[in-house]
């Protein structure tokens, strides 16, 4: 793989950048606000790897994020104080240590749980294979509802809170740059291929099975790295936060970005985390102007999210079916518009 220059400086700016705001003067509330954005956008470009640039459609994304989430946190909370119970894990350099291994655990185990449902579940294709995921993140989340070992229905208190502006977004610009290289590189032009035309991939030798299963196991594996960020940043965890509507939110980023556009789905992701709160204030806004309430069907309207969601899919799909980004500067969206797949630089 041929790493650009451009991209390296690109993700020193970035890591420099998070370790300079890490310092800056910033009240709880905004906190909340950037770190759900730098989980989100972790989130999608993973998942955009599997449902943009590999041409599958996946719904279970919300499941390995429930298994990086809970396992690290069982990291931080049961084990690593057993195994160094004379060392402060809450600070010094025993702390990054500990949330760091614990980050990892969970992001491969999420990709192993990603191998085991990729193999069976990848060779199907289209509805049946968002059947198959969306069937898989409910398993997850009912098997972690019953473990009285991780709270169960009750939900899991994490002990403590390591998830930083710099550890979010410096694990979203790895993401970033690990999906960006890996697509553009010789390697992921089976990814292209697969997507574009999976026929005439396997009729020039492409193993499609192998591209799609490795594009699960890679995403599956930042959604755990997400899922460590969110478990460590919220410091409670309940199984309904991982349901089936979350994995929909990030559906829902990556078909409004465009699927295959990086820069779209981090927009996206960017866009829909800072809409719930900025709604919160419309209300706000004009009985300030108007000097009247809301009227109390908008109002509603406006806390439920899931349905400004939907009123956004269907104008999306009305006015731009291919995403806000979708098709612009670079390769169109696979949905719409189809090209030959490549041979040249695509290995079976």
């Amino acid at each position: 793989m041929k790493i650009a220059p451009g991209k390296i400086y690109l993700l020193i700016a970035a890591i420099v950048s998070c370790a300079v705001s890490n310092w800056l003067p910033m009240d709880q509330y905004v906190r909340e606000i950037v770190l759900t954005i730098g989980i989100n956008i972790i989130l999608a470009v993973s998942l955009n790897l599997v449902n943009g640039h590999t041409g599958q459609f996946s719904l279970g994304h919300a499941g390995f994020m429930a298994i990086g989430a809970y396992f690290s946190a069982a990291v931080t909370t049961f084990w690593a104080p057993q195994l160094l119970p004379s060392v402060d894990l809450s600070s010094g350099i025993a702390a990054p240590l500990v949330f760091l291994i614990a980050l990892l655990s969970g992001a491969l185990l999420a990709a192993v749980a990603g191998l085991m449902i990729g193999i069976p579940s990848l060779r199907l294709r289209g509805d049946y294979l968002a059947i198959a995921t969306l069937g898989f993140g409910e398993i997850i989340r009912v098997i972690i509802q019953n473990t009285d070992a991780m709270g169960g229905s009750r939900g899991f208190s994490v002990t403590n809170g390591y998830t930083t502006i710099f550890w979010t977004f410096l694990f979203a610009a790895v993401t970033v740059y690990v999906v960006s290289n890996l697509v553009n590189s010789a390697y992921g032009r089976g990814f292209l291929a697969v997507r574009d035309d999976e026929v005439a991939a396997e009729s020039i030798g492409v193993n499609t099975t192998k591209y799609k299963v490795i594009a699960f196991v890679l995403g599956a594996f930042f959604a755990g790295i997400a899922g460590g960020l969110y478990a460590h940043f919220k410091q409670y965890l309940h199984p309904d936060g991982f349901n089936f509507i979350k994995s929909i939110e990030v559906v829902v980023m990556v078909i409004l970005g465009g699927m295959g556009s990086t820069f779209g789905v981090i927009a996206a992701a960017i866009f829909l985390s800072l809409l719930p709160e900025a709604l919160r204030f419309v209300p706000q806004v004009y009985e300030h102007l108007s000097g009247n309430p809301l009227p109390h069907l908008i109002d509603d309207l406006l806390k439920n999210r899931m349905l400004i969601y939907s009123i956004l899919l269907i104008i999306l799909m009305l006015t731009r079916p291919q995403g806000i980004f979708g098709g612009l500067g670079g390769r169109p969206a696979f949905l719409f518009r189809k090209k030959s797949a490549r041979a040249d630089g695509i290995s079976a």
